[in-house]
C-alpha cells in the first residue's frame, strides 16, 4: 500500500457578507413569550404565515404583526406567502383575543393586518372595526398601525 502525504492548505476566504444580511436564530425570553401568546390566544401573524425572515428580530424585541380574519386569503398575490383558498367562517372572538395579547405584550405600538376576505359582504370591515375598538378598550395607551386591505374598493 502506498501512503500519500497529507497536504494542509487553507481554503481561500470569500468575501464577507454584510452584517445586515445575516439573521440570528430566533431565541430568547421575548421571542418565547410572543410565540406562547400567539399560540395560546389562537392568533395568526403575518410573521409566521408570510414566512417573514425578520420574525426572530421582531419577536425577540417583543413585537409582532397580528393578522386578523384568519390565515387563508381569497387572493393569490405572487409576492405573498400567505395561503390562498376559500376561508372558513371567521372567529367572532378574535378581536378580543388580539386585544388581550396586545395588553399582555405591553407594547406601546401594535401593528394589525389581515388577509383579504372578498367573499364577505363587508370584506371584513366589521371585524377590523371591532378589533381596533377592543385594542383601544384593553390597551388604551397603545397606538395602532393598521395595514388594511383594499376591501375591493367598496367603501360603503
Amino acid at each position: 500500500m502506498i501512503e500519500l502525504p497529507v497536504v494542509k492548505k487553507e481554503a481561500p476566504k470569500g468575501p464577507t457578507k454584510p452584517k445586515w444580511l445575516k439573521i440570528d436564530i430566533p431565541f430568547g425570553e421575548n421571542y418565547t413569550r410572543v410565540k406562547r401568546l400567539v399560540k395560546e390566544h389562537k392568533l395568526h401573524t403575518i410573521c409566521e404565515d408570510g414566512r417573514c425572515p425578520n420574525m426572530g428580530e421582531c419577536w425577540g424585541a417583543g413585537t409582532a404583526t397580528f393578522m386578523i380574519l384568519g390565515n387563508i386569503c381569497t387572493r393569490s398575490c405572487s409576492f405573498c406567502a400567505v395561503a390562498t383558498g376559500r376561508p372558513g367562517e371567521y372567529d367572532l372572538d378574535e378581536p378580543k383575543r388580539v386585544a388581550e395579547a396586545v395588553k399582555l405584550m405591553g407594547v406601546k405600538h401594535c401593528v394589525i393586518t389581515s388577509v383579504n376576505r372578498d367573499e364577505l359582504k363587508d370584506k371584513g370591515a366589521t371585524v377590523w372595526a371591532e378589533t381596533i375598538k377592543e385594542v383601544k378598550n384593553q390597551a388604551p395607551d397603545t397606538t395602532i398601525e393598521t395595514l388594511i386591505p383594499d376591501f375591493k374598493a367598496q367603501w360603503d
